[in-house]
């Protein structure tokens, strides 16, 4: 089953469950690919957009919740930051588990091998290839840093 179909399936379970939470999120979330699938039309690409967009898109997506969250708690307002965090938790749900920090060295040396990356003028490359193979599954910030500390030497 594809992300978009367990996605809609998750719309109509929260409200047969009337979970307002969960049904708003998912709203937000289906909404997000409707965009994106209308750019990737405009782009000649007629069938919208693939499964390693949806998890890039739900990973941006849960970034931006969690600095909402903080800013939430150092402005004084907890009952916001609380919804947030509720929003990542209904996410994350649809994302397959983040790799660990020994799995994102991992892959970043593989990725380093393959593409036979030497300087940071490779970095591009590498971290095209991470993302294009574990989108959704790696914190890209992190891994740019490892890149990075990789290749330096």
């Amino acid at each position: 089953m594809s992300l978009r179909t367990d996605i809609t399936d998750g719309i109509k379970t929260a409200m047969k469950a009337q979970d307002k939470l969960t049904l708003s999120t998912l709203r937000l979330v289906s909404a997000a690919i409707k965009d994106r699938d209308i750019v990737a039309r405009a782009s000649d690409n007629p069938s919208g957009i693939k499964d390693g967009e949806i998890l890039s898109l739900l990973a941006k997506m849960v970034k931006q919740r969690t600095e909402s969250a903080e800013i939430y708690d150092d402005n004084g307002r907890p009952e916001l930051a609380t919804r947030e965090r509720g929003e990542i938790e209904v996410i994350k749900a649809y994302m397959p588990t983040s790799l660990t920090d020994e799995e994102v060295q991992i892959a970043v040396k593989k990725a380093v091998n393959d593409i036979d990356a030497t300087c940071l003028k490779d970095m591009g490359k590498v971290m095209g290839q991470l993302k294009s193979e574990y989108a959704g599954r790696m914190d890209m910030g992190k891994a740019g840093a490892v890149v990075k500390a990789l290749l330096m030497g």
